[in-house]
């Protein structure tokens, strides 16, 4: 179990965020809801989209090498 005010549950919770955001963006009544504010308390999940889009590549890399630290390392 990761706790979350440690310096490695505070990067899970970041990658979840980033991963879970970019998958709404793919649903089309979730990214009209809730990724449709640029600015403000829910731009931050728009944010998340965005990173999660376009660095798809390092996102999943860093959830890939994050799962062997905390299942096999921790």
């Amino acid at each position: 179990m990761t706790n979350v005010y440690s310096f490695d549950g505070i990067l899970v919770f970041g990658l979840l965020f980033i991963c879970t955001c970019a998958y709404l963006k793919k649903v089309p009544r979730l990214k009209n809801w809730l990724l449709s504010e640029k600015k403000g308390i829910w731009g931050v999940f728009y944010k998340g989209a965005v990173i999660g889009t376009r660095l798809h590549l390092p996102v999943a890399l860093s959830c890939l090498s994050m799962a062997f630290y905390v299942l096999f390392i921790k």
